[in-house]
C-alpha cells in the first residue's frame, strides 16, 4: 500500500471484530472483494482466532479490539460481536476515525443506538447496519413490485413468517433474535414507520426467554404486517407475503427455485351488478432472480459507500428505526406477560377458593 495515497487507488483495508457464528462469514466475503484487504481479525478467543487465522494467514490476528483501532492505515471495522456489545463497540470504532458496520441490530436500546449515530456525524465516517435481506435481489424486487403499482394502487398488508427448530438463546428472545430481519424488511417495504406495534409471545422452553413471538404492526397510511417468529416449530420458513390491491406476491427464501412468485389474484368489481365483487384467479410468474449472496452485496455495498463516500442503504438512522420498532415490541411483549401473569394469579385464586 503507498502511504498518502487517494482511497481510489489502494485497497480499503477492513478489520472483522468477532469470529463466532457470523464474523468469519463477513471475513470471507470481504477478503474475496476486489480493491479490499482483510487486515485484522479480532476476538476475545485464542481457539476463535486460530480457526479464522487459518483460514486468513494474510489478515492480522488481535485478542483486544485497541490492538486494531491503533493500525492508523486501518480504513474500517466490521463488528460481529455478541449484540449487547454492538452499540458500544460501533462508537470506539467510530471515534478512533474508522467507518463501521455492525451486525443487526445496532443496539438493544434507542436510546443506546442514537449515540452511535452521533458518533458517526461527529466523526464524519460511515456507519452500516448489517440488515442482509435488504440486500437479497428478492426483496429487491418485491420492493419494486410493491412500488411500482404492480401489486396496485394499495398494499393491504404483509406478513412473515421466521421458524425453525432452532438453537436456543440465553441472552435474546426470538423477537429479537429473529424480529430484526423482519422488521428491517417490513420498514423497507412500507418506507414509514408504524403507529401501533403489538406483541404477544410465550416461553415454553427457557423461562423468561420467549421462544414463540406474534407482532402485529398497522402504519399511517393504511397498510398492516404480522411476523410469526419462533425457534420453536417443524417448519423452517423464511418468508414475506404481500398482499395488493391487485395482486399478491410471495418472497419464500428457503425455495431453490423461484424464491420470489407474483400471483394475479384479487377481488375485481362485477360490472353487472353494483358494488358487488368477484374473485379473480390468472396467471402465476416467477421473476428471475441473479444467483448472488446476499451478504457479498452487503459487503460490496459497504465498501463502495467507504470509496465513493456514498450514504448506506442501511445506515444508522435506518438501525434507529429498526430498534425503535423492536424497543416498543418488547415494551408490548412485556406488558403482554405480566397481564397474562395477573389472569393466572387470579384463575388460580379463584379456583382455590371455589375448592
Amino acid at each position: 500500500m503507498i502511504a498518502g495515497a487517494p482511497m481510489s487507488e489502494r485497497p480499503i483495508r477492513i478489520a472483522v471484530a468477532g469470529l463466532g457464528y457470523w464474523g468469519p462469514n463477513l471475513a470471507r466475503n470481504f477478503d474475496a472483494i476486489p480493491g479490499c484487504e482483510l487486515a485484522w481479525c479480532c476476538d476475545v478467543s485464542a481457539p476463535a482466532r486460530e480457526r479464522v487465522g487459518a483460514r486468513f494467514p494474510a489478515a492480522r490476528l488481535a485478542e483486544d479490539l485497541d490492538q486494531v483501532l491503533a493500525d492508523e492505515t486501518l480504513d474500517a471495522v466490521a463488528v460481529a460481536t455478541p449484540v449487547p456489545t454492538h452499540a458500544e463497540l460501533a462508537v470506539r470504532v467510530l471515534e478512533a476515525g474508522k467507518h463501521c458496520f455492525v451486525e443487526k441490530p445496532l443496539a438493544q436500546s434507542v436510546a443506546d443506538a442514537e449515540v452511535a449515530v452521533a458518533a458517526a456525524a461527529a466523526s464524519g465516517r460511515s456507519l452500516m447496519v448489517g440488515h442482509v435481506l435488504e440486500y437479497h435481489p428478492g426483496v429487491q424486487q418485491l420492493k419494486e413490485l410493491a412500488g411500482s403499482g404492480e401489486l396496485g394502487e394499495q398494499i393491504y398488508y404483509i406478513y412473515g413468517n421466521r421458524l425453525n427448530l432452532g438453537k436456543l438463546r440465553a441472552d435474546e428472545n426470538a423477537l429479537w433474535s429473529l424480529g430484526a430481519h423482519d422488521v428491517s424488511v417490513v420498514l423497507y417495504l412500507a418506507e414509514e414507520e408504524p403507529w401501533e406495534v403489538l406483541a404477544r409471545g410465550e416461553s415454553y422452553v427457557r423461562g423468561g426467554v420467549e421462544d414463540v413471538v406474534f407482532c402485529f404492526l398497522r402504519f399511517p397510511s393504511g397498510l398492516s404486517a404480522h411476523l410469526h417468529l419462533s425457534w420453536l416449530d417443524p417448519h423452517k420458513e423464511r418468508r414475506f407475503t404481500v398482499v395488493g390491491s391487485r395482486r399478491m406476491a410471495t418472497f419464500d427464501d428457503m425455495a431453490l427455485e423461484g424464491k420470489l412468485t407474483v400471483y394475479d389474484k384479487g377481488f375485481d368489481e362485477d360490472a353487472r351488478t353494483y358494488g358487488e365483487y368477484i374473485t379473480r384467479s390468472g396467471s402465476i410468474f416467477c421473476p428471475q432472480i441473479p444467483s448472488v449472496e446476499p451478504l457479498r452485496l452487503e459487503c460490496e455495498h459497504f465498501i463502495d459507500c467507504i470509496r465513493l463516500g456514498l450514504r448506506p442503504r442501511s445506515d444508522g438512522a435506518s438501525g434507529v428505526r429498526v430498534v425503535r420498532v423492536l424497543e416498543e415490541l418488547q415494551r408490548s411483549l412485556e406488558a403482554s406477560a405480566r397481564e397474562a401473569g395477573v389472569r393466572r394469579g387470579s384463575m388460580r385464586e379463584a379456583g382455590v377458593r371455589g375448592a
